[in-house]
């Protein structure tokens, strides 16, 4: 059975969210969080499956993205903010707790949300994106990781970051997405509507504080706590941003912890294989 995307705007820690619904309103409920440069439209080919298999989906356009509020200060984008806008989302669907999957950013608050608020998190699923712990320590020490995160320093100077991914019509935030995904895996199509979601008024500028806001949450996002919710890390070994051996390292902050690689993808994992990816999650929905 195939479902409609339903777009709402739901107001939630007093931003207004827009949110694509989709599957039988009362399935078990399960939120689909992006990340950087991306937006709902990342999460098109998980939708309708996980819907088509009875959960109530909802994927939003995160605060700064797309068709969302966008608060002007880089406060307004710790880490503590973006996980009450998805509390917020749980209390606007009647929900008590959600299965959360993320990817990117997604996942980091994700992680958050599981490790600090682990009574409204049912599960966990994070996509290429390792503990903050183990980011955080792989900053410090490790070169490699550094040099693949050149762009996060980059992006604390002000004006000039969202200055270079508006030039050239976007041409950084394509690269982002086609240079490091395989050939073909974004269509003009897809671009098309990247390029719609970055020109809205104020998305650059609330996309890039995300990072911004780093500032004033290293010491909490790097919480040594461990993670009791089940977690499940699909991890692309291709990713072009962050070390493979970041996603193994992880699993030392989760009790109920699970891995799979998938050794041909890139970061954009979902997209590329969207196949396994969903066959992966719902597994992970289904077990006892």
């Amino acid at each position: 059975m195939t479902y409609l995307l339903e777009h709402h705007t739901v107001p939630t820690n007093g931003q207004q969210l827009h949110v694509v619904q989709c599957g039988p309103p009362d399935g078990p409920l399960v939120l689909l969080l992006h990340g950087f440069p991306d937006f709902w439209y990342g999460w098109q080919r998980q939708l309708q499956a996980l819907a088509a298999a009875g959960y109530r989906v909802w994927a939003p356009d995160q605060r700064g993205y797309n068709r969302s509020s966008k608060p002007p200060r880089i406060r307004d984008y710790r880490i503590e903010e973006l996980a009450a806008d998805v509390l917020g989302l749980l209390a606007a669907a009647g929900r008590e707790k959600a299965t959360l999957v993320g990817h990117d950013w997604g996942a980091a608050v994700t992680w958050w949300l599981a490790t600090h608020h682990a009574a409204s998190v049912e599960r966990a699923a994070v996509l290429n994106v390792p503990h903050p712990a183990v980011l955080a320590q792989a900053l410090r020490r490790n070169g490699r990781q550094r040099r693949r995160s050149w762009y996060m320093f980059f992006f604390q100077l002000p004006r000039l970051p969202e200055w270079w991914l508006r030039r050239r019509h976007y041409r950084a935030l394509r690269q982002a997405l086609q240079a490091t995904s395989r050939p073909g895996t974004f269509s003009d199509a897809d671009m098309a509507a990247y390029h719609m979601a970055w020109a809205q008024p104020g998305a650059l500028r609330g996309m890039v504080n995300w990072y911004r806001a780093v500032r004033y949450q290293r010491r909490a996002a790097a919480s040594t706590a461990s993670v009791t919710v089940p977690v499940r890390i699909i991890w692309g070994s291709e990713d072009a941003f962050l070390l493979p051996e970041l996603a193994q390292q992880s699993l030392a902050y989760c009790a109920q912890g699970e891995l799979f690689y998938l050794p041909e993808a890139s970061h954009w994992v979902q997209h590329e294989e969207p196949d396994r990816v969903n066959q992966l999650l719902l597994e992970f929905l289904e077990k006892p």
